[in-house]
């Protein structure tokens, strides 16, 4: 029977065409035999080809997800059995490469015997997999929409501009203070529930013409019932109806909580947390003002730095510290009711202060009375707080707030530097450079990359024949402007010092005078190059990796340079110094301690260092022909240096009255360095006199 069908349908081929172009699978079930017919079309349907399964009765079954297998069979056995018209169900099958893909199965009993027992039932399965996957999208859309509303407390309302009629939802109730249900409400109740603030603007924005196509946004405030002033926001939107004026709908949610959560972040935003103060953002926004009437209102910048505050944190404790920065706070500002007062962060503090008639630095010396009663209390006793204040003048609107800033800063740094617990006002002139601080920074670091650090050389030469060269030059930086004057190494270098780019800048120098001159500092060449140490520079760990390198990559020789470095310089990190000295000297590299004398420590230093020279500080030198305390100092320093097999070099050379009292036999001094026997020069120049014919190499600044 099934070959007969099965020729029949083949036959008939508009009916085939019709099903493969529906893309419909088509059944054939005969029950007597239990044998079923599968069109083409519904192995095409999920990938197979006709001869990958017999036409069984059981196939779909078992191409069938398990979790609908038993929901399908129950419809075809209630169909079966006369329960239902036809066969309907939804299930799952497997496609060829895996996956599940819906179908929707319909079909019926087509055949009876006599008796009205079923022989034949033909059905056709459809791919629904693209619908289902919609549903499925809608489905969670919906659960979205439903969860967005249900966390947002949004309610839903509608205004009919015919009858000024509204009707409000039970949240829309809620927000303006109502019983959640009720009849509808006239306009002049929603009117009565405006902030009186507010009334005029949200009505305009409420009226006709809204766009129908987008929403309008409007915030404004009601005063509920209860007589709770609340914060409201609403989505609007003109809704088209034939024959009337049309329906505003809308939604409808309480932002209390979001502006005044909007309120503190933007007071946060403009206030430190800790003291409650202005923190930087929020003072340069007062700046920014008073500035631009300075003119006519001048006023005093005070930048505070609290002395040795760390050792308070580290000593009491961070809670002692942020009680400390409080009280500074509490303090500084009942001292000065009239000034505003910022936190710039840790423990620096400005204050911007209108000038009266007396002098600015009255209210400084205020300032720092008030700091030192702060404290803090220990059971030993009240630990006195200090502070450094550098005050600046300003009386012009061309200046920004970072500027003036830095010009304040600059002067603390003053302070600091002049002794602590102190304050000092910024003088006209006070950086020969003009700039502050910040700016040679910021100078500095342009000028290395597009050339203008220049390098320079002096000189150190013999006592006793002080016109002939001795082939030892210590290369020093001069900073070149971009208006083309130099800049003094004393304005730029404590700049780098304070913004930790001495070791960056001690790297330059080496390596732009290795590339330079490398050739010039060959083996036998009769030229030493000295080269100064910062700090920072000590304390790098891979310091004579980098020597190393760039002599072996120049082809200087390591035996023609020499380093210098301070007792300051050692006494940051002396292990690192100790280590660096005993590298160079192993590696034939000279090593000097510089300033020699000006520090309680040098002769221990002289001891722990192999060192090959020293230079006696030139605060000793400048006045040694009139100062006998000196010349002993001078003539102890050269005898136990002598003792220990090192050359004394005298620093800072100038008159020739001090030339002929170094030159006494008593203090044996033969070599000097200073502007009487050698003013500074360029570098290329000083190389070109010493070592005539040797190459130099130009170096871009880019390659450095």
């Amino acid at each position: 029977m099934v070959e007969l069908q099965q020729d029949d349908l083949a036959s008939q081929d508009v009916w085939r065409h019709a099903i493969e172009r529906a893309q419909l699978g088509l059944w054939d079930w005969d029950l007597t035999t239990d044998r079923c017919f599968y069109s083409a079309s519904w192995f095409a349907m999920l990938g197979y080809s006709e001869t990958e399964f017999r036409h069984d009765s059981a196939l779909w079954l078992h191409l069938t997800h398990p979790e609908d297998r038993e929901r399908a069979v129950r419809s075809g056995e209630r169909h079966l059995a006369g329960e239902t018209g036809s066969i309907e169900t939804e299930l799952r099958l497997r496609h060829r490469d895996g996956r599940w893909i819906w179908v929707l199965d319909r079909g019926g009993i087509i055949e009876r015997d006599a008796s009205g027992r079923p022989l034949r039932a033909v059905g056709v399965q459809t791919d629904i997999s693209r619908q289902k996957a919609a549903e499925a999208e809608l489905a969670d859309a919906n659960a979205q929409i439903r969860l967005a509303l249900e966390a947002s407390s949004m309610g839903l309302w509608q205004f009919d501009i015919d009858t000024q009629k509204s009707l409000w939802d039970g949240r829309t109730r809620e927000i303006f203070g109502l019983p959640p249900v009720g009849d509808e409400l006239a306009r002049e109740a929603w009117h009565a529930f405006l902030h009186p603030e507010d009334r005029e603007r949200t009505e305009q924005a409420h009226a006709i013409p809204v766009s129908p196509d987008k929403p309008t946004r409007i915030g404004y405030r009601i005063i509920r019932a209860d007589g709770h002033v609340r914060h409201v926001e609403t989505l609007c939107k003109l809704h088209r109806l034939p024959g009337t004026s049309g329906r505003l709908v809308g939604t409808i949610r309480d932002v209390t909580e979001e502006h005044e959560r909007q309120q503190q972040l933007a007071t946060a935003a403009r206030q430190d947390p800790l003291t409650g103060l202005l923190n930087r953002g929020g003072f340069e926004d007062v700046l920014t003002r008073w500035i631009a009437e300075a003119a006519g209102r001048p006023f005093g910048l005070y930048y505070i730095d609290l002395d040795f505050f760390k050792a308070i944190n580290d000593t009491l404790g961070h809670a002692a510290g942020d009680a400390a920065l409080r009280g500074v706070a509490t303090r500084v500002g009942r001292a000065m009711p009239m000034a505003v007062m910022a936190r710039l962060g840790g423990d620096e503090f400005a204050v911007a202060l209108p000038l009266a008639d007396e002098d600015p630095t009255m209210a400084a010396q205020s300032m720092l009375t008030a700091i030192r009663q702060v404290g803090p209390h220990t059971p030993q006793g009240q630990r006195q707080l200090g502070a450094s204040i550098g005050v600046a003048i300003i009386n012009s609107p061309h200046a920004t707030p970072a500027e003036i800033l830095a010009r304040a800063d600059d002067a603390c740094y003053a302070a600091k530097s002049g002794g602590r617990n102190t304050w000092h006002l910024e003088t006209e002139g006070q950086a020969s450079s003009g700039m502050s601080t910040a700016q040679l920074v910021a100078e500095l670091t342009i000028a290395m990359e597009d050339g203008r650090l220049r390098l320079f050389g002096q000189e150190i030469r013999a006592l006793e024949r002080p016109e002939q060269p001795t082939g030892r030059v210590e290369v020093l930086s001069r900073l070149l402007s971009r208006q083309g004057h130099l800049i003094a190494p004393g304005d730029f270098l404590p700049a780098a010092e304070r913004f930790g780019m001495a070791a960056a800048l001690d790297r330059y120098v080496i390596r732009t005078a290795l590339k330079t001159f490398g050739q010039a500092l060959g083996r036998g060449a009769n030229l030493t190059l000295s080269f100064n140490l910062s700090a920072h520079t000590l304390s790098d760990p891979m310091l004579w990796d980098f020597v190393a390198t760039v002599a072996e990559q120049t082809g200087a020789a390591l035996n023609r340079l020499e380093f210098e470095i301070t007792e300051t310089a050692a006494f940051t990190n002396i292990g690192a110094a100790e280590l660096f000295v005993t590298e160079a000297r192993s590696r034939g590299c000279r090593v000097s301690l510089d300033d020699f004398g000006a520090g309680l420590s040098s002769f221990s230093y002289l001891r722990r260092f192999a060192v090959d020279s020293v230079k006696v500080d030139q605060s000793f030198v400048q006045n040694v022909e009139s100062s006998p305390f000196d010349r002993e100092v001078i003539k102890s320093l050269a005898a136990i240096s002598r003792s220990m097999g090192v050359d004394v070099i005298a620093e800072g050379i100038e008159t020739p009255a001090a030339l002929a009292a170094l030159l006494d036999q008593d203090l044996h001094i033969t070599l000097g360095q200073g502007f009487l026997l050698h003013r500074p020069e360029p570098l290329a120049q000083v190389v070109a006199r010493l070592v005539p014919g040797a190459q130099v190499k130009a170096v871009q600044p880019a390659l450095l």
